[in-house]
């Protein structure tokens, strides 16, 4: 039986979850800020964890063979990339691998090439870890968001830098990196050496017909100078389960990585094994469907919002919507759409205050409501 659209249409109440997402504002504002959907996950994930929490016994657990298989399998089908098994690092979360990697590749006062604005983990961990960050602008160039390319080689240039961090699809921005635009950054990182952190968690919700290229298949160098960061968790909507996994194709990368993290990172979460086979084994009928879903929720908002100030580049990927505030003249934007009922993610958190970054990984309803909610607050606005 198809997953049918409608399933993606239930209103679940999340109040009660001790739902990150949910506790953060007061019920008079919907939230739409982090990378968490407001959808159910697949029926398999739920079967899977039903069957292994009746088996009553929840003690240390390794990671299974058929996960190993399970991604292998998935690398294949979705980005024809053979992965070893051997190089796969199971892990309890992408955010940890990121911030355990630029401590393990670099060391204090190492420069840390970034280009922004996006997800503020890969601009903290060079930060908490003392690291010189340097940020490098992005541009648009035909409707997308991609790196300053010029901006980036005298960053990569830098006598003390060290290390990339990538994220791809780009978050925020939903840009799905095309393969030249891949190697012109492969170029700098091997013509100066720096080792390559690409996160690619974003890379299963892609929303128009694009491949998704994993740097570290661009070639054997780029696998041989890439760490590879992935997950189920936004796909298939299992954040809270605790499960990541890394490709490190170099065995001394992955020795000092893994040598590193013992003692300091868990193991992954029994459940978070679980949910992640049935996920890549049994879930694909369920994820076609949600990204005709999110691609519908994408349009939506961008033709509602093409009738505003508030400008939308075309989204590639992820249901994180990159909204350009900047020609409502707002001292605080975040605030100001708070206070009219829509809670989004602040843009100088990534970066640049005049943008916000809106979650459209719900209801069709709930966005429906958020957009009217946002169109009622620029006609006050526009009328004061």
């Amino acid at each position: 039986m198809s997953t049918s659209f409608s399933v993606f249409d239930v209103l679940i109440d999340r109040s009660k979850m001790c739902s990150d997402k949910w506790s953060k504002y007061p019920e008079s504002v919907i939230p739409m800020w982090v990378a968490d959907m407001d959808f159910d996950s697949p029926n398999c994930i739920k079967k899977a964890l039903n069957q292994r929490v009746e088996e009553g016994v929840y003690g240390y657990t390794h990671t299974p063979k058929a996960l190993v298989e399970a991604i292998q399998s998935h690398l294949v089908k979705r980005y024809g990339w053979n992965v070893s098994g051997t190089h796969l690092v199971h892990l309890p979360g992408l955010v940890c691998a990121l911030h355990l990697s630029v401590r393990v590749f670099s060391k204090e006062g190492d420069g840390i090439v970034v280009p922004g604005p996006v997800y503020y983990h890969l601009t903290k961990a060079p930060l908490l870890a003392d690291r010189e960050l340097t940020s490098v602008g992005m541009l648009v160039e035909n409707g997308r968001w991609v790196p300053n390319m010029a901006e980036l080689e005298t960053a990569c240039a830098k006598s003390n830098s060290k290390m990339l961090l990538l994220c791809n699809p780009h978050n925020p921005g939903g840009t799905v990196y095309t393969k030249a635009e891949l190697l012109a950054i492969h170029k700098l990182a091997e013509k100066y050496d720096l080792i390559v952190v690409s996160d690619e968690i974003h890379c299963d919700l892609i929303l128009d017909d694009l491949p998704h290229i994993p740097f570290a298949s661009l070639n054997e160098d780029a696998a041989n100078r890439t760490i590879t960061l992935m997950a189920p968790s936004k796909t298939f909507n299992i954040a809270g389960l605790g499960y990541a996994f890394a490709v490190i194709e170099n065995s001394q990368l992955r020795q000092a990585f893994n040598k590193e993290r013992a003692g300091l990172i868990a193991s992954p979460n029994m459940l978070g094994l679980t949910a992640a086979i049935a996920a890549y084994e049994e879930g694909q009928e369920w994820h076609q469907a949600l990204l005709q879903y999110l691609a519908e929720n994408r349009n939506l908002l961008a033709e509602r919002l093409s009738a505003t100030p508030i400008k939308m580049l075309h989204l590639e990927a992820t249901y994180l919507a990159w909204l350009d505030v900047s020609a409502l003249g707002l001292e605080n934007p975040y605030q100001f759409f708070v206070d009219a009922g829509v809670g989004m993610s602040d843009g100088k958190d990534f970066g640049n205050a005049n943008f916000l970054r809106l979650n459209f990984g719900c209801p069709k309803s709930v966005l429906e409501e958020a957009i009217q909610r946002i169109e009622s607050a620029l006609e006050t606005h526009q009328a004061s």
